[in-house]
């Protein structure tokens, strides 16, 4: 084969001298030598893989090493690296400009087919990040309810502005404390935190704080404490609960959002959201995310109303194109079934593999997302994903990367599958993996 189609073996590819040599020059320059800290490979160990090349369901690392891809750039890749229609697109929209700052058609044609996805939905407004959108959605829901506090969930994530990088304090439903260093203690506690899959804690809380509150944020389904499903239930009572304090339900699907079916969790659960965070998938790989509602909300924000939010790069032409190319294909028919399949076949194939050599590991799958615990017990909120054998993931992690396999480094994260995948590439993880737990049991 050629090095642009070498796959990957069980066997160790654990020289990457020139990886070394990026890392400790890029320490050089870049904060912690990376851009963003998972990077940086703190939860697993080691030194970072520094990476040139990506195809379909694969990566390259600068040493020549290929590996079977499952972080997907953390989700946007659902159609693979580099898939030749969405080059071809960024392409011919590149050559009529990078970026134009002021309205195209591109910006148009996205937003008609995300809101045909998104039943309730008459508005969208775009913008570069899922972080961007995320606090312009509970910058819009204070506006709109007149309404300062804020809920959401331990283990969700929801970018980094300041009101939501909190953590509970002491007890079960708390105000918010900061968790990182500049972040101003009156600002986080405006946030109030409830464990995940615990409605009757957000019950508590809004019997308490319920006319203070503006918006209940959550990740329908966690993508940040592993992969943890909503129980049966919990989304029902949440959209019950804000209705009768009068609180507008968000739903942050910059994960979930074309990733997990088309339009994303919501059509599948049939709770409809007040507000809908969107990222990754959207942009086709590109930086773009979006937030959308009905025009009652929407038109609440700049120009239309008084809620300002802009962004210079907002409707990128090229990432516009990108994610209209890429939800084209998202859109055709069985596309997302067979996703689903391949996910499936990975986390049975992957638990019966731990099973059967004895190693306690919890897999869940929802469309094309997956995740992992070692644990005795299945994850069903942050506290379960806190107490699982990180250190064996480590190792698990490691054991993989040797064997040619890519996986988030950190038990954290979920995994992402795409339709580069094919059945020949899970097969070929689950036996690495049946390798590598050999190890490990």
């Amino acid at each position: 084969m050629t090095e642009s189609t070498r796959e990957p073996s069980t066997t160790s590819t654990t020289s990457r001298p020139r990886s070394e040599a990026s890392h400790r020059r890029a320490l050089g320059s870049l904060v912690g030598g990376v851009n963003s800290p998972v990077r940086a490979f703190g939860a697993v160990g080691g030194i970072p893989v520094a990476v040139d090349r990506a195809e379909g369901p694969r990566i390259r690392d600068v040493d020549g090493n290929w590996y079977v891809d499952y972080v997907g750039s953390w989700g946007p890749a659902i159609l693979g690296h580099a898939h030749p229609d969405v080059v071809a697109a960024v392409r011919a929209a590149a050559g009529d400009g990078f970026t134009f700052g002021a309205p195209c058609d591109h910006e148009t044609d996205l937003a008609e087919l995300i809101l045909s996805a998104l039943p309730g939905n008459d508005r969208i407004r775009f913008v570069s990040s899922g972080t961007e959108s995320c606090m312009s959605v509970i910058r819009l829901a204070r506006a709109a309810t007149g309404r300062e506090r804020v809920i959401k969930f331990a283990g969700n994530y929801h970018g980094h502005s300041d009101a939501m990088l909190v953590e509970a304090g002491s007890g079960a439903v708390t105000h918010g404390v900061p968790n990182s260093p500049g972040v101003v203690p009156d600002v986080a506690r405006a946030t109030m935190t409830c464990p995940f899959n615990d409605a009757d804690s957000v019950r508590r809380t809004m019997e308490r704080n319920g006319d203070s509150v503006a918006a209940v944020l959550v990740e329908p389904v966690a993508g940040n404490m592993g992969l943890v499903p909503p129980e049966p239930g919990f989304l029902e009572s949440l959209r019950e609960i804000c209705d009768e304090h009068g609180s507008l339900l968000v739903f942050d699907e910059v994960m979930t959002g074309f990733r997990v079916g088309w339009g994303g969790h919501q059509r599948t659960c049939g709770v409809l959201p007040d507000l809908t965070c969107l990222g990754k998938v959207v942009g086709g790989g590109l930086p773009a995310a979006a937030y959308v509602g009905p025009a009652s909300l929407m038109d609440q924000v700049s120009p239309a109303g008084p809620v300002y939010q802009a962004g210079t790069l907002s409707g990128n032409p090229i990432a516009m194109v990108a994610g209209l190319e890429t939800l084209r294909h998202c859109e055709r028919e069985g596309f997302y079934e067979r996703l689903g399949g391949l996910t499936r076949r990975l986390a049975v194939g992957l638990r019966k593999s731990a099973m059967d050599r004895g190693v306690p590991l919890q897999t869940t799958s929802v469309g094309g997302m997956m995740g992992i615990a070692f644990s005795e017990r299945p994850i069903r909120d942050f506290d379960d994903a806190r107490n699982a054998d990180h250190e064996r993931y480590a190792e698990f992690f490691h054991a993989m990367l040797d064997r040619g396999f890519w996986l988030p480094p950190s038990g954290y994260e979920a995994w992402f599958v795409s339709s580069a995948h094919g059945e020949d590439h899970i097969d070929r993880t689950i036996e690495a993996a049946a390798s590598a737990m050999e190890d490990l049991s």
